[in-house]
């Protein structure tokens, strides 16, 4: 017999966890049946939750776009969450700062972002992305784990809103002005992370499945074929996953990104308690 699974309670339990900054049990150890299809169940219960308590949806986030992740968190393909006007922040003069206080156990990651102008088709391929994005920038995104030590598998960090904690957004380039190029720069650009000025690691465009807009475009079509559908919408931002590993931050810490071979300017952010 099919153990019954109470997506509502799972929801109630991960919305106050993430409310009241703690952490929780995976919910795959506890319900061993507990899939990505029904983790997105209880994410989109937490999303509508939240949007009739005042929230407001502003973009979405991609997680582990980058393969080489997978087998350390124990997920086989890339997930997304739901980002909101709360956990955007557009940075001045491409620096701003952070308080830890909100997140467990948090890590920072180096992404580049997508803005739409409108809505991209369903069955959008990469000339269709270009055709929907007006700007493209550099961003940081703080992830967080709800659950003990970064250990849990893909459902879990579905049903965790992918993770997401807050996203700090640079000075934005027109996708345009890039011209012919841009497909090809957003791939072979690379990018340098460094805390404190010591490099902590490099990467590159393509750690984001092969191209950002690659990333993009395999989560229309992931959407597009989820039971609860929520298309991406104009006016939307969307994070298209780390290009480098994701690193632990303290208070105390300066992280910035600095991008070459594509004209984006570099962040900085700096973390307080």
């Amino acid at each position: 017999m099919t153990r019954y699974i109470d997506i509502q309670r799972i929801a109630a339990h991960l919305k106050d966890a993430q409310d009241k900054v703690h952490q929780v049990a995976t919910i795959t150890s506890q319900e061993p049946a507990f899939d990505v299809a029904t983790a997105y169940e209880v994410a989109d219960i937490v999303h509508q939750t939240r949007l009739t308590q005042g929230a407001a949806a502003a973009g979405r986030k991609i997680g582990f776009t980058n393969a080489a992740m997978w087998a350390r968190y124990g997920v086989e393909e890339p997930v997304w969450g739901h980002m909101y006007d709360s956990s955007i922040v557009y940075l001045s003069d491409s620096q701003g700062e952070c308080s830890l206080a909100r997140f467990t156990e948090p890590k920072i990651e180096p992404e580049i972002a997508l803005h739409f102008h409108k809505a991209p088709p369903e069955d959008a391929d990469i000339a269709a992305l270009v055709d929907c994005i007006d700007w493209i920038a550099p961003a940081f995104e703080i992830v967080q784990s709800h659950y003990p030590g970064w250990q849990f598998k893909a459902a879990d960090a579905v049903a965790d809103g992918g993770l997401h904690g807050m996203l700090f957004v640079g000075e934005p380039a027109s996708l345009a002005a890039l011209g012919s190029a841009a497909l090809e720069q957003l791939a072979t650009c690379n990018v340098t992370l460094r805390c404190d000025g010591a490099v902590r690691e490099t990467g590159k465009g393509s750690n984001a499945l092969g191209n950002p807009l690659s990333a993009m475009a395999h989560l229309i079509a992931v959407i597009a074929k989820q039971v609860i559908q929520r298309p991406i919408q104009a006016n939307e931002i969307v994070t298209t996953g780390t290009l480098t590993a994701a690193f632990p931050v303290s208070a105390g810490e300066a992280w910035d990104m600095e991008l070459g071979g594509i004209a984006l300017r570099g962040i900085r952010l700096k973390f307080s308690a």
